[in-house]
């Protein structure tokens, strides 16, 4: 049998070593597939300062046109750590990210026209680069892996703080970046901000446990949005926050966001990741750990959806617009809400106005709250929706709702009313004890509450449901017994009030009529 003639033999010299060498030129451009901090000097005993071997393993990767910088285990020690485009960080099994608490470990707060002379948002809002982990206009960044971020060495941050030079105040931080991946991991004792991303795009968090000592993770002036299955303990500050600042010298808006399957709790710090959920601390009588839109709010909040959420040992879910934003077209569906501190649901239009001068007031409206299971809700207060006068809060709908809350009030409080507070900060507490136990609303138009449960576990006399200054409500299938002696509702200022199969209440007039 003959033997087979060899293809290569029909190719001409010429060819094949030009073949040759530009896969050779290929190779040298290929991306380097992975980059172990420990094979640039990294000793990961977290003792030696490892900061100059994490940056270099970053540069190669990305002069390689990408690649993986991996961390096995051990203890890396470090200061400001610089992200690039196109590169990973995977943090293996045992590995922990520990941030310095060496003064000048940490880069310094860079220049910012919109933050701190004017004030128009948190100092905290207005600088990146004094962080453990950052990246500026980057895209295709991620952070993976089942390993720890410990921010041991970093500052908490006060509102108006500039943090000094070489002090850190945040875990990670992002400005203007596009398609990141924030996967797995862990952040415990996380700064001001575990989180911070601004004016990144195509963002996804998934499966973080977040254990920290302020804010877990703040999502401001972003699009397109995907935080699912995700932790968060946050005692002293917001769990996961969605802001919408000027601290890009824009008015620019969060949007297109969906938050689901999440934990957020407000325990004592380190007892999420210990197992343990305690609430001992009695310095945090009203833990925060919540959801909540704002108080940053200049550029507006857009189609969001929040669904299959928990919250345990917190405050309520809060919408607040104050600082001249339109909140709009937002759906939450689906929590779970167990020892509740104040307002389980709090909307509120508010005049604060940091921002450029001549902005409008805000305006919040187009918001559905359905299938909410609540008990333990404390501290005398309703369903909170507070809009201003002349701008009220617009268009909301409440659906197969059921809460429990503690109860107790007095006549005395049923004769209150609330202060205006317009131009404050907008935490719900401020407004002190709710004049109902069950919803208090004012400055309200176009309300809808169908389908909804409330009960209180001990006598109460306030009303069931307080309606001030609103225009347009319809009650349909609402059970809100108040005790003997108290009123169900108490309307004060409304036009166009219905009700229908409401217990202990007769049915009043139709949806949209006007007595």
């Amino acid at each position: 049998m003959r033997e087979p003639i060899s293809a290569m033999r029909h190719i001409p010299r010429v060819l094949v070593l030009s073949g040759l060498l530009a896969a050779a030129r290929l190779g040298a451009q290929a991306p380097e597939a992975s980059v172990d901090v420990r094979s640039r000097g990294a000793k990961g005993d977290g003792v030696a300062d490892d900061t100059a071997a994490i940056n270099g393993a970053i540069a190669a990767a990305n002069r390689a046109g990408g690649g993986t910088v991996e961390f096995s285990a051990g203890t890396y020690l470090a200061g400001s750590i610089h992200l690039m485009s196109d590169v990973a960080l995977h943090l293996g099994p045992g590995a922990t990210i520990l941030a310095s608490s060496e003064g000048g470990a940490y880069d310094r707060p860079e220049a910012n026209a919109w933050g701190d002379s004017l004030h128009y948002q948190d100092s905290g809002h207005s600088h990146w680069h004094d962080s453990l982990i950052w990246g500026e206009d980057l895209s295709n960044v991620s952070i993976t892996g089942t390993g720890r971020i410990y921010g041991r060495g970093l500052s908490r941050g006060w509102s108006k703080e500039v943090a000094p030079q070489g002090i850190g105040n945040k875990a990670i931080a992002l400005k203007n970046c596009r398609n990141v991946v924030l996967r797995d991991f862990t952040i415990q004792h996380g700064g001001w901000f575990g989180i911070l991303a601004t004016g990144v795009d195509n963002l996804t968090i998934d499966g973080l446990r977040i254990d920290t000592n302020r804010d877990g993770m703040d999502i401001d002036c972003c699009h397109n949005v995907r935080i699912s299955g995700c932790s968060v303990n946050s005692p002293w500050d917001d769990g996961i926050c969605l802001k919408s600042s000027f601290g890009l010298g824009q008015f620019r808006s969060t949007e297109n966001v969906t938050i689901s399957d999440c934990l957020v709790c407000g325990y004592d710090e380190g007892s999420l990741l210990d197992g343990s959920r305690r609430h001992a601390d009695p310095a945090n009588r009203a833990p925060t750990g919540r959801i909540k839109f704002g108080t940053e709010s200049n550029g507006g909040f857009e189609a969001v959806t929040i669904t299959n959420c928990v919250f345990e040992c917190c405050r309520g879910v809060a919408l607040e617009t104050v600082d001249g934003a339109l909140l709009e077209d937002v759906t939450i569906s689906n929590l779970a809400m167990r020892r509740i501190f104040g307002a389980p649901i709090f909307l509120r239009i508010g005049a604060r106005m940091r921002g450029p001068a001549g902005t409008p007031v805000g305006a919040l409206r187009r918001v559905v709250i359905s299938n909410v299971a609540a008990e333990g809700v404390s501290d005398g207060q309703a369903i909170l929706i507070a809009g201003l006068r002349g701008h009220p809060v617009e268009d909301v709908t409440l659906d197969d709702i059921r809460i429990e809350f503690e109860g107790g009030g007095t006549a005395e409080q049923a004769a209150r009313v609330p202060p205006e507070l317009e131009h404050d900060y907008p935490e719900p507490g401020n407004f002190g004890v709710t004049p109902s136990w069950g919803l208090y609303a004012r400055h309200a138009k176009n309300l809808t509450v169908h389908h909804v449960v409330l009960r209180t576990r001990a006598g109460d006399l306030r009303s069931s449901v307080c309606l001030d200054d609103v225009d347009g409500a319809g009650f349909e299938h609402v059970t809100a017994l108040p005790s003997a002696g108290a009123k169900a509702f108490d309307l004060r200022e409304v036009e166009g009030f219905s009700s229908e199969s409401c217990a202990g209440v007769p049915d009043s007039g139709r949806p949209g009529e006007r007595p």
